[in-house]
């Protein structure tokens, strides 16, 4: 087994750098509202946050010393709730400061916070609050509670349910307004004030829910120095100042976001801008202009998509000169990286920059000076695009159970194909069957109630298996596989297919079921389906199977989907299948598809069938249960 010491070898390299001198480290911290008030003490006038207000349609600002004071007004509110240490508090907002602020005050008076992804499903969303006995909620709007009435039974066990934006409808009658919540008088015993916060490190700050590598949900369990520990040393691979400004889009449940897009911007002092949407995001890009973002490598895909349909659309000049634009400025890139001598090329990339890579920059507001793409891998085509035009693009590795990050590259020494360096303070190993096992001081202190799960993400030294493969060169990691076939889809989110497929076998419509996604925006589905049961399904639904019309494949495919949607029912919110693929006869033995013990060959059925998989992801407009379910 291969051994890197990142802390021995960065220092005789010279490579691991301090942190900005104006960054708060995580001991001056101690714990995550800690490091708000030290940051606030240090520079009470700085511009914090910049949030879009819808009703006045202009950005606001916030101060930290504006931040600090309304974290004070949710710490005595929490205090009258009288919960105690340890309660679990969930919030189930998008982007926005209030997330923060509750999540910080929720922490500082020894509650756990529990982060919802605000699109999740009923069935996911009533497993997490059940399974971390859940004591608050926090909502945004009030449709949430109507999308979340299927576990009307769950919501009506908790203590308190609180809604952000009630508006001017009804509201259900068990949630109470935010802001009256935060304007009740106190009660005989004196709120929480500014300077008063949990003061042990240690403690438990926050339990994220993760499919890992099967289809149930575990807790990750992650303490204060957990996620500092982590925000800090992210700072000296990939720096950032006050002058730096973050565009939060990622979802601030997704530990990427939350640690170095939320906690990192305190400790640098720089100001995060919260996007107001997806769908916006463009337009947000050019009125916010940001110099540091966190992105998945849809983001980058959906902007070389357009780009290449732009490009095939226009005159052929236009494409030749945006191929040259590429390979000179890769070029460049190599040659500034010290792998590749000077070349008389390079004499025309200023022009070329002028002419291509500074249009693209502009789509990305055109003041960036680190995005660091996450969560699953880019393309190297893809990646070598971006960085070609003078996009300064790095990738990185990490886990929700290392709080998350584990390696990334630095601008200095960028290897794309790679996920970087491992964080100073991080050893990587590579074990048997090339996993990547990692020794880390922000490691989890394990999975929430799940005392056998935890024992086995580690092995007998205490190194944290991480169910993926990988090989180390020029102190450099690279991702080569997956252990047991686990699924990652463009935006990062982890699926295990085998129990997906069991629960949708378990149907006896489904006769053989392989799920198919890597790398790509939605699960689709490979079925054969069992033909007597298939021909009782049809007749009752009036549907031709000999010689169906589109109409017919298209109701085929819904029913199908609703039928999937039944059985996936109790799985996380991300494990839909949105398209699905019939194909007419069983995968056998002697194709060589399934093995002796009945076992799918995922690989050769994926091979066999890759037009069919294509066809899953090129439709565009089929009606699709999974996608109509909240």
């Amino acid at each position: 087994m291969f051994l890197l010491d990142t802390r021995l070898s960065r220092l005789d390299q010279g490579a691991v750098t301090a942190p900005p001198p104006t960054s708060i480290g995580a001991a001056e911290a101690v714990t995550l509202c800690g490091l708000l008030l030290e940051r606030a003490r240090r520079t009470p006038r700085g511009l914090a946050y910049l949030q879009f207000d819808p009703l006045a349609e202009q950005w606001r600002e916030t101060t930290w010393a504006d931040m600090a004071g309304e974290v004070a007004r949710w710490q005595a509110a929490l205090r009258r709730e009288r919960l105690r240490p340890g309660d679990r508090v969930a919030l189930m907002m998008s982007n926005r400061r209030e997330w923060v602020a509750f999540d910080l005050a929720a922490t500082s008076v020894g509650l756990v916070t529990v982060p919802l992804y605000p699109g999740d499903r009923p069935a996911s969303v009533r497993y997490i609050l059940e399974d971390a006995d859940v004591r608050l909620l926090l909502l945004e709007q009030p449709e949430q509670f109507t999308a979340l009435d299927a576990i009307g039974e769950t919501l009506r066990r908790l203590d308190r349910i609180l809604i952000l934006n009630p508006g001017t409808g009804e509201r259900p009658d068990m949630a109470v307004s935010v802001a009256d919540w935060l304007a009740a008088p106190p009660d005989e015993e004196a709120p929480l004030g500014p300077k008063d916060w949990v003061e042990n490190g240690e403690a438990l700050s926050t339990i994220v829910y993760t499919s890992g590598t099967t289809g149930a949900a575990k807790g990750v369990m992650l303490s204060h120095r957990d996620i500092l520990w982590n925000a800090e040393a992210s700072l000296k691979m990939v720096p950032a100042y006050p002058s730096d400004r973050f565009l939060s889009f990622l979802p601030l449940s997704h530990t990427l976001e939350r640690t170095a897009g939320s906690i990192l911007p305190i400790m640098a002092g720089a100001t995060v801008a919260f996007a107001r949407s997806i769908p916006l995001l463009a337009e947000d890009l050019k009125i916010l202009h940001p110099t540091v973002m966190f992105a998945v490598p849809r983001i980058f895909e959906r902007i070389h998509a357009r780009l290449r349909e732009a490009l095939e659309q226009g005159p052929p000049f236009r494409k030749r000169l945006f191929e040259q634009a590429v390979t000179v400025g890769w070029r460049a890139f190599e040659h500034a990286q010290g792998r590749a001598d000077w070349h008389p090329e390079l004499l025309v990339a200023p022009l070329l920059d002028r002419l291509v890579g500074a249009k693209v920059r502009a789509r990305l507001g055109g003041r960036l000076r680190v995005t660091v793409c996450g969560g699953a891998p880019l393309s190297p085509e893809i990646a070598r695009v971006f960085i070609a035009l003078g996009v300064p693009l790095v990738q990185g590795y990490g886990l929700t159970e290392t709080s998350p990050v584990i390696s990334v590259n630095r601008l200095e020494d960028n290897r794309p194909d790679s996920v970087g360096e491992p964080l100073p303070g991080i050893e990587v190993r590579i074990g048997a069957d090339q996993e990547i096992l990692v020794r880390t001081p922000g490691i989890m202190q394990g999975y929430w109630n799940q005392p056998l799960a935890t024992a086995a993400a580690f092995d007998q030294d205490g190194w944290l298996r991480t169910g993926d493969q990988g090989r180390i060169e020029h102190g450099h990691l690279y991702i080569t596989g997956r252990l047991k076939d686990i699924l990652v889809l463009d935006n990062g989110e982890k699926i295990g297919p085998t129990d997906l497929e069991m629960a949708i076998v378990g149907d006896p419509l489904f006769e053989q079921v392989l799920i198919v996604g890597e790398g790509l925006p939605f699960l689709s589905a490979l079925v054969v389906l069992d033909a007597p049961t298939l021909a009782t399904f049809a007749r009752e639904r009036k549907l031709s199977l000999e010689r169906p019309s589109t109409d017919d494949q298209e109701r085929l495919e819904t029913a199908l989907l609703e039928r999937i949607e039944q059985r996936l029912k109790g799985f996380p919110g991300h494990a839909r299948i949105r398209r699905i693929a019939v194909l007419d006869h069983p995968w056998s033995i002697e194709e060589g598809l399934v093995t002796p013990t009945m076992k799918l060959k995922r690989a050769r059925i994926a091979r066999r069938y890759r037009r069919e998989i294509a066809d899953c992801y090129r439709r565009r407009g089929a009606s699709t249960a999974a996608a109509r379910t909240p």
